[in-house]
């Protein structure tokens, strides 16, 4: 390890054994490893000793527990098979997303069996979103912000800006409460705050962005690409992949229209796990998502008729997951025609 790393770095003060134990005094190797623990941070209490505030609150935070990914299928359990869910599969399964402090600030996370090992030579680093980020979010989001997915990059990503500018420390870390999803998560990034409502140069502009208004996602009209979607999960085997571009109501807020990505989660995604999924028809099998490839212009932002004419890429029953959910079917939304030229401007 390097020497002038140990004598700045205060993480190093008390030497390795504070954090990962084993035996100082040892001469030989297998004696110095002796209860050696390989992933301290995994204990938060062990980080909390410094920083007690910040290991509190991550302690209830979807980076830690991956409650996200309970509460986004339980509703499609009874009773008796949320148990085994509890019980056989979370813990083996979706669990094992959980990141570490050090999986983010010390050595890449673990996927698949596989990380690329120290982000720094051990340094304990405040941030390295390709280290880290992309690893966890790598299947979607991070590759499509750059443009390694749907060969669009994201505007954001070209003028230079990374996760963290968006993703504060206060969504990462939490606030100590326990959120259902990330959608519950207080102080998350809203393209409001840096694009304030009426804020566009030119008439038309504003007057789109005061037409649409509460009705549609920024993401409908500047995702600039077709975005990563999932099918047909199943335990133990994964899912398939495909790209796609969907738009259709919000299941979270049906007044307002937004794109959708699937979930893969079908009615025999447990079965090997003896879950039926009782309640399947409770959720849909499309979530809405903001795909990380947003364009200032767009085939949506030149021209109205791609959706109030063509009425590409809407969700239609035609369209809808065969053999999916039927709550599906409250998604489908039919853009209405324009009615003169003056609204085709």
């Amino acid at each position: 390890m390097d020497q002038a790393l140990l004598e700045k770095d205060p993480h190093f003060a008390k030497g390795c054994a504070f954090c990962h134990r084993g035996n100082e005094e040892a001469k030989e190797k297998d004696a110095a490893h002796k209860g050696l623990v390989k992933r301290p941070s995994d204990d938060l209490g062990l980080c909390g000793r410094c920083h007690g505030d910040i290991a509190r609150r991550y302690g209830a935070s979807l980076h830690y527990t991956t409650g996200g990914l309970r509460h986004g299928v339980s509703p499609r359990f009874s009773a008796a098979e949320k148990k085994i869910f509890d019980e056989k599969v979370f813990p083996k399964a979706c669990n094992s997303c959980h990141a570490s402090c050090g999986d983010c600030h010390v050595k890449s996370p673990i996927i698949g069996g596989v990380n690329l090992g120290l982000i720094r030579g051990h340094a304990f680093v405040r941030k390295d979103e390709g280290k880290t980020c992309a690893l966890c979010h790598g299947g979607r989001v991070y590759p499509e912000f750059t443009g390694e997915y749907g060969g669009s990059p994201d505007v954001h990503y070209q003028k230079g800006m990374i996760c963290l500018d968006c993703h504060k420390q206060n969504e990462l870390h939490g606030d100590g409460a326990a959120a259902l999803s990330r959608h519950d998560v207080k102080g998350g990034p809203a393209c409001i705050g840096c694009h304030p409502a009426g804020g566009g140069k030119s008439d038309k502009s504003r007057a789109a962005h005061a037409t649409h208004g509460g009705k549609l996602s920024c993401a409908s009209c500047h995702s600039g690409a077709p975005y990563r979607n999932c099918y047909d999960c199943h335990l133990g085997a994964g899912a398939t992949a495909k790209p796609g571009f969907i738009l259709g109501r919000n299941p979270r807020n049906t007044n307002e229209v937004t794109t959708l990505r699937v979930i893969p989660t079908v009615r025999d995604t447990f079965r090997n796990a003896g879950i039926a999924m009782e309640s399947y028809d409770a959720l849909p099998n499309y979530w809405p998502s903001a795909p990380h490839n947003i364009k200032k212009r767009t085939e949506r932002t030149r021209s109205c008729e791609v959706c109030h004419t063509d009425r590409k890429d809407f969700l239609t029953e035609q369209t809808l997951i065969k053999d999916g959910s039927k709550a599906n079917r409250g998604l489908v939304h039919t853009p209405r025609k324009l009615e003169n030229q003056e609204e085709k401007r």
